[in-house]
């Protein structure tokens, strides 16, 4: 029997939406993410994505990570084509502009997510990449 990711991630999404944002069961149960949705940047459909997040001030950060994939999530090309996303977080839904981090703020950034969520770190070494970390600020 083959994983369909699709129907999983519609399935959290669901849970997500009946319970404010928290997923209520499974290995994830008590998680909070957030839904990104992007424009295809070379076929302008919608695209979404189920991401950990974190808060800096009034913005929402999300970390590429990838699952630990030595390359940048497609989420991460569509903002850098279009920057503007649909967010769906904590029972909300905003539009929010992107902005890829870089320097010093991108490292402020990701130390703050990875306390939040330790296990991002595995992630990044696998990865064997710079992790990009993108502020999401709702307009």
């Amino acid at each position: 029997m083959s994983f369909d990711k699709n129907a999983y991630e519609e399935q959290v999404i669901s849970d997500m939406r009946e319970h404010g944002g928290v997923i209520s069961s499974g290995p994830m149960a008590g998680t909070r993410l957030l839904v990104l949705s992007t424009t295809g940047a070379k076929t302008g459909e919608r695209r979404r994505a189920l991401l950990f997040f974190s808060k800096d001030d009034a913005d929402y950060v999300i970390a590429g990570t990838a699952s630990g994939a030595p390359h940048d999530p497609a989420w991460l090309h569509n903002l850098e084509a279009n920057p503007t996303a649909s967010v769906e977080v904590d029972a909300r839904q905003f539009e929010a502009s992107a902005t890829i981090t870089e320097g010093d703020e991108r490292e402020r950034l990701w130390q703050r997510h990875i306390e939040a969520a330790p296990g991002l770190a595995a992630h990044a070494e696998q990865a064997g990449r710079t992790i990009p970390m993108v502020r999401l600020t709702p307009h």
